[in-house]
């Protein structure tokens, strides 16, 4: 027989646990406060910890309406762990879709489905759910993620539409020219931010974000690189911000005031000629006065050849703690954060209230539940899922070594006296 060169951490040694109703142990004997893993607060919100799914596009709807590959990645990401888990970018009218696989909401069809998939998904966790409101201007028209190989804009024979923007700028050379949008059009679109909002509380969405980022046609408004109008929608920074600022307003006097409310701001176009952070605090004290409660702060996509600083492990977070510091907003940061410690850290420290996630819960759906392993936390799991906690399931050590999860008597899957396959205590 070989040598076993991987031992069990020593945590799996000494006698069977005492299981205790109500008490556990990290490695110095007493549970570990995560700050991760303490309640956050949105608006009127309560969520359970400060861990957000943020939205993901999977370009998998048929005429914007949610399919069962929705319900499928909704409800296994439901189960990650996370407080919050906010659905894709989601269309307020039909040309605002980024391709022909993106969510709409914008007709009854699209809002029954949302309602079905969400009355699925809440049977899987107490963890609220969002949606994200967007309009993609003129990076609307666009190939799926895996057709994009062959270009990003859609050719006429694929179905292309013409976008729509503040200026008749394309977003790249090869890009169609958009169609500059007049006061009527503008009204048209803040009027269907509202009307998909409205959709999104029938729905039964805990919370709305609206889309002002990465190049989409709210980011258009805001940034001097696409906005090139000398009306009351661009040139200063206050005609900038006005379109942004409308569409927040009429969002929230239709929201109920259980309803937070979001916005993606976009951080710095990184160039000399765009947008600043100061623009970004701006708009963020700007959408507090009119019933915004969060931003969750990006940067970056407004055009092509932007010398842009490589991403690094949590690039954007200090983005979110000037919004903290300087504003009355709740904080969520973005932006590679991916290990336990470093989301810890990050919330702990005060550099923002809440974490967002995406590729990293893609990689690992049940995220969540290995972090609080890994911090000393002790939550939840789904009732069908019990038997991989880490107090039932003796491979939880082999799999995750750098784990430290509490002794705990939470969910065990056997009366306590058979003991034989289960993880020893590390007192």
């Amino acid at each position: 027989m070989g040598e076993v060169r991987d031992m069990p951490p020593a945590w799996f040694a000494g006698p069977p646990v005492s299981w205790s109703v109500g008490t556990a142990s990290n490695k110095q004997g007493t549970i570990r406060m995560s700050a991760l893993f303490s309640p956050g607060r949105i608006g009127s919100l309560e969520i359970e910890n400060r861990i957000v799914v943020s939205p993901m596009c999977q370009y998998s709807a048929v005429d914007g309406v949610a399919q069962p590959w929705h319900l499928i990645h909704v409800g296994g990401l439901m189960m990650s762990g996370a407080g919050l888990v906010i659905v894709e970018a989601t269309a307020v009218e039909e040309i605002g879709r980024g391709t022909h696989g993106c969510l709409g909401l914008y007709h009854d069809d699209q809002e029954a489905a949302l309602a079905g998939m969400l009355d699925e998904a809440r049977k899987l966790s107490s963890a609220r759910i969002g949606i994200q409101l967007t309009h993609c201007g003129r990076k609307a028209s666009t190939r799926t993620i895996p057709e994009r190989w062959k270009g990003e804009p859609l050719p006429a024979e694929e179905g292309a539409w013409t976008p729509v923007a503040p200026s008749a700028l394309a977003f790249d050379g090869h890009w169609p020219v958009p169609e500059e949008l007049d006061e009527v059009g503008i009204e048209r679109i803040i009027a269907a931010f509202a009307d998909s909002a409205r959709r999104a509380a029938r729905a039964g969405f805990d919370l709305v974000e609206i889309h002002g980022a990465h190049g989409y046609l709210v980011h258009n408004f805001l940034s001097p690189m696409s906005n090139r109008r000398s009306d009351q929608w661009g040139g200063t920074r206050a005609n900038r911000m006005r379109f942004a600022i409308e569409i927040a307003r009429a969002v929230r006097s239709v929201l109920p005031s259980d309803i937070a409310l979001g916005f993606r701001i976009n951080s710095t176009d990184w160039h000399p000629d765009g947008s600043s952070l100061e623009d970004a605090v701006a708009l963020a004290r700007a959408l507090e006065e009119v019933g915004v409660d969060y931003a969750v702060m990006s940067a970056g996509n407004i055009a092509p050849g932007i010398s842009i600083p490589p991403a690094s492990p949590g690039h954007q977070v200090p983005f979110a703690t000037e919004i903290k510091k300087r504003t009355g907003l709740v904080a969520m940061a973005v932006g590679m954060i991916a290990q336990p410690q470093q989301a810890e850290a990050i919330v702990g420290n005060g550099e923002a209230d809440f974490v967002a996630l995406a590729r990293p819960m893609l990689d690992n759906p049940r995220w969540g539940l290995h972090a609080a392993a890994a911090l000393g936390a002790d939550i939840r799991y789904p009732p069908q899922y019990i038997r991989a906690r880490p107090n039932n399931w003796l491979g939880f050590g082999f799999v995750h070594p750098e784990a430290t999860p509490p002794d705990t008597s939470l969910q065990l899957d056997r009366p306590r006296s058979v003991s034989w396959d289960r993880p020893m205590s590390r007192a």
